[in-house]
């Protein structure tokens, strides 16, 4: 989720995984894939900064906690 502002100085919270594309026409117009369109207060620069900075939030939590795939607990020897 990124933090925005909306028109009317409110916050919302956005779900940048909805975003299709994110316009400048002169206010930020951000159209979701279910085709509703939201004005923000944000430049299209500073709407794609935050999500690339949520998604590098959330590879780089990933990278430093990878989850153990195989399903076998680390007390077990791993030869048998």
């Amino acid at each position: 989720m990124i933090q925005l502002t909306r028109l009317n100085g409110h916050s919302m919270a956005m779900n940048c995984d909805l975003i299709k594309f994110v316009e400048q026409a002169p206010d930020t117009v951000i159209t979701l894939i279910t085709g509703e369109k939201v004005v923000v207060k944000e430049s299209t620069t500073d709407v794609i900064a935050r999500i690339l900075e949520f998604r590098r939030a959330i590879l780089s939590a990933t990278t430093a906690n990878p989850l153990s795939l195989s399903g076998s607990s680390s007390s077990q020897d791993p030869s048998k």
